[in-house]
């Protein structure tokens, strides 16, 4: 099957045997435990919810057949996914991470488990090449995103999984920014593909979600391990919301991408606009592995306004239909301040080491009328 009708019908398959019900939705499975027959004998493979159910399963299966995994888990957050990830490392384990990287990942690798032994490096790479002086004897893992949050940045992600994989590292890419829709990671020889499915996957800004999803049989087993012993699972109600979701991701992304070039092209012609990060744009500076990996360049994109903060300030509370708020990749346009807000966690020098000026702000472009969303971006303009 294609990719719109995986993501409709894998894991909803009615259940035509006799006794079914023939349901064309999967069902809200919100019961906590499930009874026995036979005391050695869990029903259909369920004991209690937290160990495995219905509607979760239902979604993990959807989830690992849109990225063209074998293996996936739903948990309760995007920051929950990635602790699940953490925890398949020991003390003395070293992390490298690129540099521009989500806020709360970068407060959850220094401020969490940096105090548990765990040793990270934040670095600025593309190439496989570029990686290895960042290397210790105990470089376990290459935390990736592609495109970066929030400069956009494009990491090849084959050249550094080949690199990673001769060494015996694994290598994890959030795709948070692309979706399964754009880039399939693990296609291009990633170990591990992480999603806040928050984001596009669920593309509602009505349920907080994180995936994972793996091909390897052996890592499957360790992470369900985790995922049962930790606990951090996504409830039956938001697996239905987010299965719900994903059933228009491909007309969303269409959309998402189609309203970001009209807005980039708008921003380009701008004199009050400085500086456009967009992987579509010919002049990203990885704009040939961009096109390499990614099928689209999806709806996120960043500018710096050629201006101070406190205009910046005001550019944003004067936008009317674009909402100020974090969260990105839901069907309402969002704009921030990442210095402010999604990235606020990150000390000012590190920031500025990033790139990451007090001016850029990121936009989440979303699948409203393109005109009224540029109408909206031009009257704000003109108030600064």
């Amino acid at each position: 099957m294609k990719f719109a009708t995986k993501a409709i019908h894998t894991g909803n398959e009615p259940n035509l045997k006799e006794g079914g019900s023939g349901d064309v939705v999967v069902p809200i499975h919100l019961s906590t435990t499930f009874a026995r027959a036979k005391v050695d004998r869990p029903t259909a493979g369920y004991e209690y919810s937290r160990s495995g159910n219905p509607t979760r399963e239902a979604l993990e299966k959807n989830l690992a057949a849109l990225e063209n995994g074998k293996y996936a888990f739903a948990f309760s957050s995007g920051l929950a996914a990635m602790t699940n990830i953490l925890l398949l490392l020991k003390q003395g384990d070293h992390l490298l991470s690129i540099d521009d990287v989500y806020g709360g990942s970068r407060r959850l690798f220094t401020k969490v488990f940096g105090d548990f032994g765990l040793e990270f490096t934040f670095a600025d790479f593309c190439q496989g090449k570029e990686i290895l002086p960042h290397l210790t004897k105990n470089t376990k893992v290459i935390w990736i995103e592609s495109p970066t949050n929030p400069l956009l940045k494009i990491i090849d992600i084959a050249s550094v999984a080949e690199t990673a994989r001769a060494k015996g590292i694994l290598t994890v890419v959030d795709n948070t920014f692309a979706s399964p829709y754009f880039q399939k990671p693990l296609d291009l020889g990633a170990d591990i593909v992480i999603h806040s499915m928050t984001k596009y996957i669920g593309g509602h800004s009505d349920c907080v979600a994180g995936g994972v999803v793996v091909r390897d049989e052996q890592l499957s087993v360790r992470l369900k391990f985790l995922q049962n012993a930790v606990g951090a699972i996504l409830s039956p109600f938001d697996s239905y919301q987010i299965l719900k979701g994903i059933k228009t991701l491909s007309l969303r992304m269409k959309r998402h991408e189609e309203n970001a070039l009209k807005i980039v092209d708008f921003l380009s012609r701008q004199p009050k606009v400085k500086k456009i990060y967009y992987p579509g744009l010919s002049t990203h500076p990885n704009y040939d592995i961009a096109k390499k990996q990614m099928t689209g360049a999806s709806g996120m994109l960043s500018f710096e306004l050629d201006t101070d903060l406190a205009l910046s300030v005001k550019f944003l509370e004067s936008l009317k239909i674009i909402a100020v708020a974090e969260s990105l990749g839901v069907v309402e346009s969002l704009i921030e301040h990442p210095a402010s807000m999604t990235h606020a966690s990150i000390p000012a020098e590190d920031r500025a080491k990033i790139g990451l000026s007090d001016t850029l702000i990121r936009l989440s472009v979303g699948i409203e009328d393109a005109d009224d969303l540029i109408a909206d971006i031009t009257q704000a303009l003109e108030g600064i």
